[in-house]
């Protein structure tokens, strides 16, 4: 009697494949897998961990112990967005904010050309 194999990522292989190509057939751009630019899920886990550290787990962050509600809460991520963008001195770019070191990259940078249609017109629909 034959044994039965269970390859238990045969179904997730056969997902990935499909996932990518529904999205080549959509044009679409892929979030996922790839590396070193804003869709780098290491990136994106980074942040999520300083935004936990420094806004929702700081106490500074949090008037009388706690949020009152949405609002508050709402209030505290727009101020640390603003702070982590403007006036945080970032180490691995000089110990400039990041939108001092983008302004000051783009004053020497020319874009010479634009993607044409970055996101197709159609995206997300069926």
């Amino acid at each position: 009697m034959a044994g039965l194999i269970h390859h238990s990522d045969r179904g997730v292989q056969y997902r990935a494949i499909r996932y990518t190509e529904r999205l080549a057939e959509a044009e679409a751009v892929t979030s996922v897998g790839s590396k070193g630019d804003s869709y780098d899920n290491a990136m994106a886990e980074a942040f999520n961990s300083l935004f936990k550290a420094e806004c929702i787990r700081n106490p500074v962050m949090r008037p009388r112990g706690g949020w009152a509600g949405v609002g508050e809460v709402e209030i505290a991520v727009a101020e640390y967005v603003e702070w982590f963008n403007h006036r945080r001195l970032h180490g691995e770019i000089g110990h400039v904010p990041p939108v001092e070191y983008e302004s000051a990259y783009w004053s020497t940078h020319t874009v010479t050309s634009y993607r044409e249609n970055p996101v197709p017109a159609n995206a997300g629909t069926n």
